[in-house]
């Protein structure tokens, strides 16, 4: 059998998270139907990056096994079978090893929010009417680069085996008229980038310090940190691997 990597983005508003789950509408569920329908069979799909309830994706991935030949032409003939808040944007062919999730390198996610009302926002980003001072989030942003344990920014009963994540990158910039926070690593943890942002938040409006920042941090206790950031301002942006991507002919 071929392996493939399957390449979608999706507005995660209706679902309930990424990963399927029964009797509750999930992105990989909605791929999979769709899957069945075209290839009249059952394909399980693996993914790259687990993404909660509510959280979209500009770019995102699964891998799947099959002996059906895939081609270009399913890359449309999916999409007109998928819902319209859920897009593939190319299937690519793969060796035999190849893993969507242990072979990425990093994962980069965004963090959208304005301080106006604003009704073609109302599920792509945090209304949040307060004054907040933009070098004091990236002072924030630069603490966080300096520490690899983040326990204190992962939802409870988060089954992993290590709370260490790299940080490549982290900060804030205003984007036309919209403030975001970018952070890119080589893995997050459930909940771990809203946490991140509902806190330095509490730094930029003065509720805390940024040596309080550090003592969140090193207290290694999700109590500490602020998990109050809504999904919707939340896109996983991009998924970054150490090989070119070659898409079915």
């Amino acid at each position: 059998m071929a392996k493939y990597f399957l390449e979608l983005s999706y507005m995660g508003t209706r679902y309930n998270g990424f990963q399927v789950q029964p009797s509750v509408p999930t992105v990989q569920g909605a791929l999979e139907q769709a899957m069945k329908i075209l290839f009249k069979q059952e394909i399980e799909l693996s993914t790259s990056s687990r993404t909660d309830a509510g959280v979209h994706a500009r770019q995102n991935f699964f891998h799947f096994e099959s002996d059906v030949q895939i081609t270009a032409k399913n890359v449309y003939n999916l999409n007109a079978i998928l819902p319209a808040d859920i897009s593939i944007t190319n299937i690519y062919l793969m060796h035999g090893e190849a893993h969507s999730r242990f072979d990425a390198l990093s994962r980069k996610y965004k963090y959208y929010i304005y301080n106006y009302k604003n009704p073609f926002m109302i599920d792509r980003g945090w209304y949040y009417p307060f004054k907040l001072d933009l070098d004091l989030l990236n002072q924030a942003a630069a603490v966080i680069m300096g520490y690899e344990d983040f326990t204190s920014f992962s939802k409870r009963n988060t089954q992993v085996h290590t709370y260490i994540c790299r940080i490549e990158q982290a900060h804030w910039a205003m984007e036309g008229d919209m403030l975001v926070f970018t952070v890119e690593a080589n893995r997050f943890l459930r909940g771990m980038v809203r946490a991140l942002v509902a806190t330095m938040l509490k730094v930029s409006r003065g509720s805390i310090t940024l040596d309080q920042l550090k003592e969140i941090i090193e207290a290694k206790n999700c109590a500490k940190a602020d998990f109050s950031a809504p999904a919707k301002g939340l896109f996983l942006e991009a998924v970054r691997y150490p090989y070119k991507l070659t898409a079915v002919g």
